[in-house]
């Protein structure tokens, strides 16, 4: 018996111990105000309180699968559906999202999960602290307790031992050592059979899980759609900005070149001022042409990466932005200039309209999971949909699997977050 296994079993016996209480009080508290408020929704008040009290389930249950996966390596993935981001307010909207969670599979899953919590659940947690306390009981018996229990009129029973004498206290005292050499080698296990129960029903079903991927196919479907408009358009740009910008000039600059030849013996003076002004188009055709083709990929995002691609961008701004990067590789080329370009949207929308005077980038890649922060310390109050770019982010980021979220109160700060799947090379 190492010592290293007698410290987990003693872990894992105060925590069985205090998963027997947190299952007992929580469970059944949220199960009774549950059952009340969906049954006070015939009298009007169960559409307020219902939302409220079933918030609190969800969360209760998240704390359990944090603890699952804290103390036991036991993932339980949840199934709870999103609201949908134009939920009305008000009345209305309390009687939108009290039909929403209870038309929500997940919700109904939570409450039977909440009955068995507080009745199985608990033995099984119990077991843990129960077989390295029940040792103490067994060697108080022998020490001599037995004797005036014994006299007061009957003998104490000890598992399934009478204690009825010295002898009998012994042998008490050596099942409950037994019993705490058995909880040495259980008791982790008791602890994660808990949490496995508690799986079997707080996790998605089959069905449950194809309904999500039927979900994710429709998004995805929808933000391919939207990528394609979005190509469709950007490459109509593209056609537009080379059409009235660097090919005038470069047809500009031919006719002048073709004057030039005319009058380079006849007027010098002239055809050198069409040289001048020749030069000038092609400098300027050049410069049109560096921020077309840095619209569409800038060179220093081929070469160098997501990381100092970014860098370059905030160097530009006229903004002090700082970027903190921790990115072991890189993305594929496409996720890098998705990316990238939702940076470069949230950073121009933080310029424009936060009123900031500081701007932080946080990159960096954990779990298959591309994770960007933008913060900035203006005056809040974006949000998407609202007119700032922000939805033009979220479908471009949708085209990969991606999600953006935006946190930002009335008074600031703002912070766009996004993360998208994917692996570095």
């Amino acid at each position: 018996m190492t010592m290293t296994r007698l410290k987990d079993a003693v872990v894992a016996g105060a925590r069985g111990l205090w998963l027997t209480i947190y299952a007992l009080v929580g469970s059944i508290v949220l199960f009774v105000f549950s059952v009340l408020s969906i049954a006070f929704i015939l009298l009007g008040i169960g559409v307020f309180t219902t939302p409220l009290v079933l918030t609190g389930v969800r969360k209760y249950a998240n704390s359990y699968r944090n603890l699952a996966a804290e103390w036991s390596g036991v993932t339980i993935p949840d199934a709870y559906r999103a609201f949908p981001a134009d939920l009305r307010t008000g009345v209305t909207g309390q009687v939108e999202r009290c039909t929403l969670m209870l038309k929500d599979p997940a919700t109904w899953r939570d409450l039977q999960w909440l009955l068995v919590n507080m009745t199985a659940a608990p033995i099984v947690a119990v077991f843990a602290p129960a077989l390295m306390l029940y040792m103490l009981y067994g060697w108080v018996l022998a020490l001599g307790v037995w004797e005036p229990i014994y006299n007061a009129g009957g003998g104490e029973w000890f598992a399934f031992i009478h204690v009825t004498s010295q002898s009998t206290a012994n042998q008490a005292a050596l099942l409950g050592t037994g019993f705490f050499v058995l909880g040495v080698f259980v008791n982790p296990s008791l602890v994660r059979a808990h949490f496995l129960l508690a799986r079997t029903l707080l996790a998605p079903t089959t069905s449950m899980r194809e309904r999500e991927l039927a979900r994710r196919v429709d998004r995805l479907t929808e933000t391919r759609h939207d990528a394609v408009d979005n190509s469709a358009a950007e490459l109509r740009r593209i056609e537009r900005d080379l059409h009235d910008g660097a090919q005038a000039r470069l047809v500009a600059m031919g006719m002048d070149l073709g004057t030039i030849e005319a009058l380079i013996e006849s007027d010098p003076a002239k055809a050198k001022e069409l040289l001048a002004k020749a030069r000038q188009n092609s400098g300027e055709a050049l410069t049109e042409l560096r921020d077309l083709v840095r619209g569409i990929h800038p060179p220093v995002l081929a070469e160098r990466g997501l990381g100092d691609a970014v860098k370059a961008l905030a160097l530009r701004l006229p903004i002090t932005t700082e970027v903190d990067v921790e990115l072991t590789g890189r993305a594929e080329e496409s996720v890098e200039s998705a990316a990238y370009f939702a940076v470069s949207e949230s950073l121009t929308n933080a310029i424009k309209h936060s009123g900031a005077d500081r701007i932080w980038v946080d990159m960096h890649h954990a779990d298959g999971m591309l994770r960007i922060a933008v913060t900035d310390n203006g005056k809040g109050g974006a949000a998407i949909g609202s007119g700032s770019g922000l939805t033009g982010v979220e479908r471009r980021l949708g085209t990969f699997d991606g999600v953006l979220a935006v946190s930002s109160p009335a008074g600031g700060p703002t912070m766009v977050t996004m993360e998208i799947p994917c692996e570095l090379s």
